[in-house]
């Protein structure tokens, strides 16, 4: 199977050239289904497959590169709700006396059980 990258010669079990690492896939044109390279028909609607096609490279640095394109659309149309708000707000760390080192000395079981339903610890 020859790469589409590189067009280095690579067994037709081979998942990625041994020339430039680039994963080697026979993309349906029907469906865009990702089969295995020895594949002759898609797995998925049965069409008949073409020459396999380099997946393209990803590029940490750009976002399309990676995000399935259903995904960065519902992003991009709701990018107001997904945004978030900035508020002032208060919080509060408390800690019960005694209380941090006292589940050291028990069983997790029993500190989940007290906690859960509201019983005093021994």
């Amino acid at each position: 199977m020859k790469c589409p990258k590189c067009q280095f010669e690579n067994p037709e079990s081979q998942k990625f050239c041994g020339d430039c690492g680039v994963k080697l896939d026979r993309i349906c044109p029907e469906c865009n289904f990702s089969n295995p390279p020895q594949y002759k028909f898609c797995g998925e609607c049965g069409q008949k497959l073409g020459e396999p096609r380099a997946s393209p490279l990803l590029d940490p640095t750009t976002p399309v590169s990676y995000t399935p394109k259903h995904l960065a659309d519902k992003i991009l149309t709701s990018k107001s709700a997904l945004e978030g708000e900035r508020k002032l707000v208060t919080v509060l760390f408390a800690d019960v006396a005694s209380y941090t080192s006292l589940p050291e000395k028990l069983d997790p079981e029993e500190v989940h059980h007290a906690h859960c339903h509201s019983h005093a610890l021994p």
